[in-house]
């Protein structure tokens, strides 16, 4: 199934962009500030061609209780090629490269549109994240949970009901993503949805924690179903998509994944959280 409306790429296919960022040369423009990890911004250039891009290098990375060291940059990637699976495209171009700082990931920069909290405010999640008050979420939206906004008083954590938010809760159902924030959501001129930041994911223990828990326990769309189905076959050994991931996670890693993934299928609905590890990251945005 291809991908709606692909990435604006002034000319540049998909192909074409994974050469410019795999082949191209860096130049570092500054470091992302807030991020764990070492976020590089930077431009990159190959055939007359330019784009911004964000380049993580292994050596930056912080070491985690729960990853094997050195691994995050190969999980961004990994995600990116089950994204690419699914024909939703929801995680921007992302190649595994050498670069100014030793080996890491490249990915394309997304520009997120703007969007305003009712107050006028800029807002962090881009209109897919509310705090409402109440108990029930209100049409075209998901009931997350509960959340403490200070001085005692409780509000209700909603996310849109949004098909391409559907989409990306069931991509992260999948490579059981450990951080799903609101700060990870980008929607792009022309409609579509990009999620970033896909470090901690594919851990062979379940890890998903995310704010878009609102279908929970409800039935896949049918599209989900079909994607699935599809996966399932394409992660079998032997098969191109599971000789790339091999070379990206662990043996074990990758059976998690094929079981995830059939776990779903027989489901055939949203999970919800374990209960064997917070279910919501933290911060959120």
């Amino acid at each position: 199934m291809p991908a709606p409306e692909r990435i604006p790429s002034r000319g540049l296919t998909e192909a074409g962009l994974r050469t410019l960022l795999s082949e191209g040369e860096l130049t570092v423009l500054g470091q992302v500030r807030g991020a764990s990890n070492a976020v590089l911004h930077c431009t990159v250039a190959f055939e007359g061609e330019e784009r911004t891009c964000v380049y993580k290098p292994v050596a930056g990375e912080q070491p985690l209780w729960d990853f094997p060291d050195g691994t995050l940059a190969q999980r961004e990637v990994a995600a990116y090629e089950i994204s690419e699976a699914t024909g939703w495209g929801l995680v921007p171009p992302t190649v595994l490269r050498d670069g100014p700082y030793g080996e890491g990931m490249c990915q394309l920069w997304i520009e997120a549109e703007e969007a305003a909290a009712p107050d006028g405010a800029p807002d962090a999640a881009h209109g897919l994240l509310a705090l409402v008050e109440g108990e029930e979420p209100g049409e075209g939206w998901k009931a997350v949970g509960f959340a403490e906004v200070g001085g005692g008083r409780t509000a209700l954590l909603v996310h849109a009901d949004d098909p391409r938010l559907r989409r990306l809760a069931i991509l992260d159902a999948v490579i059981n993503n450990g951080d799903r924030k609101g700060g990870h959501l980008l929607p792009a001129p022309g409609g579509r949805l990009y999620g970033i930041d896909h470090g901690v994911t594919f851990n062979a223990d379940d890890k998903l924690r995310t704010l878009l828990w609102g279908w929970a326990g409800e039935p896949l769309p049918e599209e989900a179903v079909t994607v699935l189905e599809r996966l399932s076959v394409d992660l079998e050994p032997g098969r191109a998509l599971a000789a790339r991931l091999a070379e990206l996670i662990t043996e074990t890693e990758l059976d998690a994944l094929r079981g995830r993934v059939e776990a779903l299928r027989k489901s055939g609905r949203h999970p919800g959280p374990s209960g064997e590890w917070p279910a919501i990251p933290w911060p959120p945005v």
